[in-house]
């Protein structure tokens, strides 16, 4: 197993992510199963595990918990995530803190997250009212967390607003981040802005919950002929151990083949050649079919109705690739409804400045009409929190 230097620690280059784990036909995890590959993965040299409150409808925890309980406590890292990005009346830290540790059978946290910090949980995460941060970071003080992080899905500019708050109290930050999110939901500039601030990463759907490790486009013999002993999956792995300030690679294994296969990934660091990133940027080229904006922003500049239209097509990009993208829905709904894509006039303004010649009326209203079709943020939340009860 590959290991990463954190602070005074050693982190296991993969970790396990349990966002993911075996199932039974009725849902409920299968806990004899999951033992197992944590068992696999402890024993191969993963020591850092991921959770999270409303993971499994809050079975997650539990389950994990009590698979690594057979273990020594400082022999492995445990790191799960405070829920502030689900929409509730009010949000105590300090009940949900204490209900995770009696869950998780533990008496602190290794790692400690602000879940989803967005453009709707901003507010939340930020809101005096309910003092969520001074209530991690005094917990911190207390030994009952030893690093305190966050992850997100945010654009660019709600990540820079969040961190010229709260950067210098961040030890690390989660984001998703593979070859195909590079472009497609501007990771690059996440990952730099972080590195800019001195802030490590972690990284989450490094292969898009599977989408990456399958013979997508029929590449695999391409793939196959540079690395004939390594997996599809390996290649996202491997695209990453080439970034510098990527400390933990979370991996959400479901069985445990790819448990196996990802051990065996991470028990090199053989990053891809020039050669090889070349042609994974041709098969994500490939894979796509963008509209070509460029973020130049002409089109916002004349719009009546003040429409942030490059994000709107940043998400239309996103949702043409994966259709129930819910980063998606989740962001619109953060928004008041006259700066929605919805409220776009059709005047034709941003269409004759575009320097691509995008059609964006039609753009917008394609987008509006998907965005209508899913499930709402806030229906999430509350189907969630009955799981959860």
């Amino acid at each position: 197993m590959q290991f990463k230097d954190f602070q005074d620690l050693k982190l296991s280059a993969l970790g396990f992510g349990a966002m993911r784990l075996p199932v039974l036909e009725n849902g409920i995890i299968n806990e004899e199963m999951a033992d197992e590959m944590v068992s696999y993965a402890f024993e191969h040299g993963v020591n850092y595990f991921d959770t999270a409150y409303p993971y499994h409808s809050g079975d997650s925890e539990r389950i994990i918990g009590r698979a690594l309980k057979q273990y020594p406590r400082e022999s492995y890292y445990l790191a799960t995530k405070y829920p502030g990005h689900q929409i509730s009346d009010n949000y105590d830290p300090a009940a949900i803190f204490e209900e995770q540790l009696k869950k998780c059978g533990v008496e602190y946290f290794d790692f400690y997250l602000l879940h989803n910090v967005y453009e709707n949980s901003i507010k939340v995460y930020t809101d005096p009212q309910w003092g969520i941060v001074d209530y991690f970071l005094e917990q911190k003080k207390k030994g009952r967390i030893k690093y305190f992080g966050f992850s997100t899905h945010a654009g660019i500019e709600t990540l820079e607003e969040f961190l010229d708050q709260y950067g210098n109290v961040m030890d690390f930050g989660q984001i998703q981040l593979n070859y195909l999110d590079w472009t497609l939901q501007d990771a690059k500039a996440k990952y730099e802005l972080l590195t800019e601030r001195g802030i490590p990463v972690w990284v989450m759907e490094p292969v898009r919950g599977g989408t990456l490790a399958k013979d997508f486009g029929g590449n695999e013999d391409r793939l196959k002929l540079l690395r004939p002993n390594e997996s599809i999956a390996s290649w996202g792995f491997r695209w990453l151990q080439a970034l510098p300030n990527v400390t933990v690679i979370l991996s959400g294994m479901s069985n445990m083949e790819q448990v196996q296969d990802n051990v065996k990934t991470f028990g090199t660091d053989i990053p891809l050649s020039d050669e090889e990133k070349d042609l994974l940027a041709e098969i994500a080229s490939g894979m796509l079919d963008l509209l070509p904006c460029t973020a130049c922003r002409y089109c916002c500049d004349g719009c009546p109705k003040g429409l942030n239209i490059p994000i709107f097509l940043g998400y239309y990009n996103e949702l043409k690739f994966s259709p129930t993208a819910f980063n998606v829905g989740m962001s619109v709904d953060a928004l008041p409804s006259e700066k929605q894509p919805s409220a776009c006039i059709e005047c034709g303004k941003c269409v004759q400045i575009c320097p691509q010649n995008i059609d964006i009326p039609k753009a917008l209203k394609e987008l509006a009409a998907i965005i209508e079709k899913l499930p709402h943020w806030s229906d999430i939340c509350k189907e969630r929190e009955k799981a959860q009860r």
